[in-house]
C-alpha cells in the first residue's frame, strides 16, 4: 500500500476551516481509489504564531518542509501582521525556495453552478491557466530611498529571464497538447519593450517544439476582456506572475465563485515538494463563521493527488465535486445556497 508524507500548514482566516475538511475528502479517496494512505503534520505555521514566536516559518522549518512529499497550505494573511511578514515571509519565498516555477489554476463551470454570464451551459468555461511563479512582476528586487519624506522613492523592477519565460511557456504547451491543443500566450509587449519582448521571442522559440498545438499570442487588456465576453473560447493560458494572478481571480468569478478556485504550485523536477492551495486567501471577513465554501481546497487536494500519482483518487474527488454541485441540495452562500462548510465537504466525501 502506498504512503506519501504531507505537510500542511492551514494558516490563518478560513484556512484552518476549509483545510481540515479537505483532508477528510482526499483521505477517503485516497483509500478507496488508489488504496493509498495520506499521513498529513500539521505545522501551525501562522499570524498567530508569529506573534507568539517571532517567527513565521521557524529556524530550521525549510528543512523540514522539504522533507515531505507534498505542502497543503490553507491561506496566510491577518490584518493585524504586515505582508511583509506572512505573504512574503512564508508563501513567496516557498515558490522560489521550492522552485515552484509552475503555478496551475483550473476554470471550470460546474454543473449547478450560476454563472454570471449569460447563457454559459456547464463545462462550456474551461481553461487551464499556467502563471509563472517565481519571477517576472514579483521578483523582490528593488527599495525605498528618502523614506517617510516627501522625495520618497519606491523602485520595484520586474525580472525576467529567458529560461524562466521558456520553461513556464513550454509546461504551459505540454498541457496544451493534452486539451484541446490551443494555447494563449498572454503579452504586453506593446508597452514593456524590455521583459514582455522577451516573453514573447520565448513563446515563439518554444512554439517550434509544438508544431500540433495552435498559438496565439493576447495583450493582457484584450485577453481580460475575452475571458468576460468569450472565456469559451480558451484553453490552455500562459501568463507571467502577475498578469497570471490578476486573470485567475477574473476566469474564477465567471466560472461561477473564487470559492471553487483551486491551484498547484509545482516543482516539476520533484527535486523539491509542491505545494497546493485554494487560490481564495484567508478571507478574515467571513473567517469562524462556518459559511466558507471549502471546495477550492478540496479541488487542491485533487491536484495534489494528481502529483502524487493517485489519478483515480483525484479524478473521484472531481467526479464527487461535480455530483454534490449538480444535485443543488447542499450548496454554500458564495454559491446561492445555505449550506455550511463542513456540509459541503461532508457531502463530497460521502459522494466519493
Amino acid at each position: 500500500m502506498p504512503g506519501f508524507r504531507i505537510a500542511v500548514i492551514a494558516g490563518d482566516g478560513i484556512g484552518p476551516e476549509v483545510i481540515e475538511p479537505s483532508i477528510r475528502v482526499a483521505e477517503a479517496a485516497a483509500l478507496k481509489y488508489d488504496s493509498a494512505t495520506l499521513e498529513w503534520n500539521r505545522l501551525p505555521w501562522s499570524s498567530d504564531f508569529y506573534k507568539k514566536t517571532g517567527h513565521i516559518v521557524p529556524p530550521g522549518g525549510w528543512d523540514e518542509l522539504q522533507k515531505h512529499d507534498a505542502i497543503l497550505f490553507g491561506a496566510i494573511g491577518s490584518p493585524d501582521v504586515p505582508e511583509t511578514v506572512t505573504v512574503h515571509g512564508l508563501l513567496l519565498p516557498m515558490r522560489r525556495m521550492f522552485d515552484q516555477y509552475v503555478n496551475v489554476r483550473p476554470a471550470y463551470l460546474y454543473p449547478g453552478v450560476p454563472c454570471p454570464l449569460a447563457g454559459k451551459e456547464p463545462g462550456s468555461i474551461d481553461m487551464l491557466v499556467y502563471r509563472e511563479n517565481t519571477e517576472g512582476e514579483y521578483a523582490p528586487v528593488g527599495g525605498r530611498l528618502y523614506p517617510n519624506t516627501p522625495d520618497e522613492v519606491a523602485i520595484h523592477s520586474a525580472v525576467f529571464t529567458r529560461r524562466g519565460c521558456e520553461r513556464i511557456i513550454r509546461a504551459a504547451f505540454e498541457a496544451a497538447r493534452k486539451r484541446r491543443k490551443k494555447l494563449t500566450s498572454v503579452t504586453k509587449s506593446n508597452a514593456l519593450p524590455y521583459g514582455m519582448v522577451l516573453w514573447d521571442e520565448a513563446a515563439k522559440a518554444v512554439a517550434l517544439e509544438f508544431p500540433d498545438v495552435e498559438m496565439k499570442s493576447l495583450l493582457v487588456d484584450a485577453a481580460a476582456m475575452d475571458f468576460v465576453r468569450k472565456p469559451e473560447s480558451f484553453d490552455v493560458v500562459v501568463a507571467s506572475n502577475l498578469f497570471g494572478d490578476i486573470l485567475t481571480d477574473l476566469s474564477a468569478a465567471v466560472a461561477g465563485s473564487i470559492g471553487l478556485a483551486s491551484s498547484a504550485n509545482l516543482n516539476p523536477t520533484r527535486k523539491f515538494p509542491s505545494m497546493f492551495e485554494p487560490v481564495h486567501g484567508s478571507a478574515p471577513d467571513i473567517a469562524g463563521k462556518g459559511i466558507a465554501n471549502p471546495l477550492a481546497a478540496v479541488l487542491s487536494t485533487a491536484l495534489l493527488l494528481d502529483h502524487l500519482n493517485l489519478t483515480k483518487s483525484a479524478n473521484a474527488v472531481r467526479d464527487a465535486v461535480a455530483k454534490v454541485l449538480g444535485a443543488g441540495k447542499v450548496m454554500s452562500p458564495d454559491l446561492g445556497g445555505k449550506s455550511t462548510t463542513d456540509e459541503v465537504a461532508d457531502a463530497v466525501r460521502a459522494a466519493v
